[in-house]
């Protein structure tokens, strides 16, 4: 398992939010690119770029993703607001290992299907949840889908994996739901990436221990609540992990 550090972008700096509110910024760091170089420094092979503007439907910062993709060596996905072909296929062709989409993969199983064939291996789905229940735009409105339905849903498509996030416990540091957390990753039948409140590297050993092929990592990092060159030498996913 591999931990990824999350590189949010809101109006051009590096920020976190608690909940996903955008009301609720915590931290904001003016040099999205300086972020990337830090965390790769620190041990990081792998990043998760999220365009946080994009994803609210308030402008993009698509050109500072790309520079944040080209600023390091390491394996990236990218998220937030990726609803057109035209985006998909820049960010990819930036410099993007695999990109994250959702609102629209909730919204247009068969244009899902379509972009899943033509990069395959290439997308993840974003499978952001309150309780139960599957989020749209941002994390701002019910889907009317139970996630069980969502990931039967997603069974036969040639994903890279899905991305579960729980909105309830995203920015919070209250720690994660492990059971819940477990039967998702076996529900998926698919590679899954956790994310949301994850604060100790006991809750990351334990993921790892459940099969989780990842996890996305935000605000315990960015407080100093997790030790990064501790996290990052045991899941960084450096040469000899």
């Amino acid at each position: 398992m591999i931990a990824a550090p999350a590189i949010d972008i809101r109006e051009g700096r590096c920020v976190q939010l608690v909940g996903g509110d955008p009301a609720a910024e915590r931290v904001s760091l003016p040099d999205p690119l300086a972020v990337a170089r830090h965390w790769w420094d620190i041990g990081f092979r792998a990043l998760h770029v999220v365009d946080l503007d994009a994803a609210f439907g308030d402008g993009d910062n698509l050109a500072v993703v790309i520079d944040v993709l080209s600023e390091t060596d390491a394996t990236t996905q990218v998220g937030g607001g990726i609803r057109e072909d035209g985006v998909a296929d820049r960010l990819l062709a930036g410099g993007a290992d695999r990109i994250v989409v959702g609102t629209r993969a909730v919204d247009e199983p068969d244009w899902l299907a379509q972009l899943a064939d033509r990069y395959p291996g290439r997308i993840m789905v974003a499978a952001d949840v309150r309780g139960q229940h599957v989020l749209r735009r941002g994390w701002t409105e019910e889907a009317g889908l139970e996630l069980a339905e969502f990931l039967a849903r997603l069974r036969e498509l040639p994903l890279a994996g899905i991305l579960c996030t729980d909105v309830a416990r995203e920015g919070r540091m209250e720690g994660i739901d492990l059971a819940t957390a477990e039967r998702r990753i076996v529900a998926a039948h698919r590679p899954v990436w956790i994310s949301g409140g994850i604060t100790t590297l006991e809750e990351l050993r334990a993921l790892r221990m459940f099969g989780a092929a990842g996890a996305v990592l935000g605000m315990a990092l960015y407080t100093g609540k997790l030790d990064a060159r501790a996290v990052a030498d045991e899941f960084g996913g450096g040469a000899n992990q």
